[in-house]
């Protein structure tokens, strides 16, 4: 789109178009999104390096999810007021500063680690993490760039493809751990992000709303003029209004519970999966990396462009009760393997996969549904806490660990079967009381 718009004499010139938008928003998401599997691979050494007990580990392991869900909320809410552009790009630097710092340290001192550092580690974890906050201003981006009919197709699209990068991660530095070492693994994703993040801010642009507000043209008329140009939905506010009109919806909070089970779930086992593998089964690192990342991440991240996709055709709210099924029947099956069954354990990582992408593509579908007005807000809270299960949950399971021994890998997973329970139950509610709307705009 290279249209010129003339106001009050001055020309106006509206750049880029609902596929731009939607590939440079993947592409931000993609490369900050990577941050979940930056300690899953190396857990193993660093608990034996550090003498860290499974709590310890686990947080570490959960460490960038703190960051990466909680700053959603702001952020997302930023898109509303600023657009999506620089929030996305203010997170991608601060994450470019975290990978920046923890390549520094493992430089300088690997693998001569002292018990110290380990808080060091930590902190470049929670910097590092900025990255993956970026998925919840990418959503709020695309969909002001996409009619409502196409949400759940376009955000599908954005969050599979987008979804693919800590599998591919998670798969890939292993290999690249034996090949040139830790450090140097490390060091090629801080240059990989860097440049990412260089081609992100220089291709990125915001709906066409935002350009004319930007332009200097006043709200009422943007709105006017955005609406000409095709954009369907419209912020109503700031930040803090923003903020504040999604969360008197109490469909947004039951977002958040889903959003919990199935993305916080999706993000503590992509980063948690390597380390079962390897400690339960004793299975060599690299294929560890491979399980994790075919029977889980990436298939957790293509199968939510068809939970996206089937949301559109019979309603999210029906899809998510099937998914979280399959999330429940998934757990089961791996608490019952209790590490002395392979094939039913992989099993069970598979189910979970597929129920938490079909889970999340419903999920996300509902959110410009409900809250049409302030979909960024929504998507600050939604992505937020909902991912905050990602720093959650790692901690947990590290306990069932500490507890238990060997099995504890296995028995940790009745914390999901718990989750998936609540979640079914939610999502029927929500299915009876506003599932035979499926495209339509739920009002005050």
């Amino acid at each position: 789109m290279h249209k010129k718009i003339e106001y009050q004499g001055k020309v106006i010139e509206i750049t880029g178009n609902p596929q731009i938008g939607l590939i440079m928003a993947t592409w931000g998401f993609f490369i900050g999104f990577a941050a979940v599997s930056l300690y899953g691979p190396v857990a193993k050494n660093l608990k034996e390096i550090l003498g860290l007990s499974g709590f310890l580990m686990g947080l570490l392991v959960a460490a960038p999810n703190l960051t990466g869900s909680l700053l959603r909320i702001p952020f997302a809410a930023w898109v509303d007021k600023v657009g999506g552009k620089i929030p996305l790009a203010t997170l991608l630097i601060l994450a470019v500063i975290g990978m920046g710092g923890l390549s520094t340290l493992l430089y300088l001192y690997y693998p001569n680690l002292e018990p110290w550092m380990y808080w060091l580690i930590l902190f470049f974890g929670f910097l590092s993490g900025c990255g993956i906050a970026t998925f919840s201003v990418g959503i709020a981006q695309t969909a002001y760039w996409f009619p409502e009919s196409k949400q759940g197709s376009a955000l599908g699209i954005y969050a599979g493809v987008g979804n693919l990068a800590p599998g591919l991660f998670g798969m890939i530095l292993p290999f690249a751990l034996k090949e040139i070492g830790l450090t140097w693994s490390y060091i090629a994703w801080f240059g990989f992000l860097l440049v990412g993040t260089v081609i992100y801010i220089l291709l990125a642009k915001d709906a066409p709303y935002f350009q004319l507000v930007k332009a200097g043209v006043p709200h009422d008329k943007a709105v006017e003029l955005a609406k000409q140009l095709g954009q369907e939905l419209i912020p109503t506010g700031g930040l803090i209004s923003s903020l504040k009109n999604s969360a008197r919806h109490i469909q947004t909070w039951a977002l958040v519970a889903l959003y919990f089970v199935s993305f916080g779930g999706f993000l503590a086992l992509t980063g948690w999966f390597i380390v079962f593998w390897v400690q339960s089964y004793d299975v060599e690192l690299r294929k560890a990396g491979l399980l994790m990342a075919f029977g889980f991440s990436l298939l957790a991240s293509v199968i939510r462009i068809f939970g996206g996709w089937l949301s559109d055709k019979i309603g999210g709210e029906l899809v998510a009760i099937m998914a979280y099924i399959l999330i429940l029947i998934g757990a089961i099956v791996v608490v019952v393997a209790v590490n002395h069954n392979f094939i039913l354990s992989l099993t069970g990582e598979i189910l979970m996969g597929a129920g938490m992408g079909i889970a999340n593509g419903a999920v996300f579908k509902l959110v410009p549904k409900y809250v049409p007005h302030a979909t960024g807000g929504a998507a600050g809270w939604v992505g937020g806490l909902g991912a905050f299960g990602g720093f959650v949950v790692p901690p947990i399971l590290g306990l069932f660990v500490q507890n238990y021994g060997v099995v504890g890998y296995s028995k940790g997973f009745t914390v999901y079967i718990a989750l998936a329970v609540f979640a079914i139950i939610i999502s029927a509610v929500l299915w009876k009381f506003y599932g035979k709307e499926i495209n339509k705009p739920i009002e005050d």
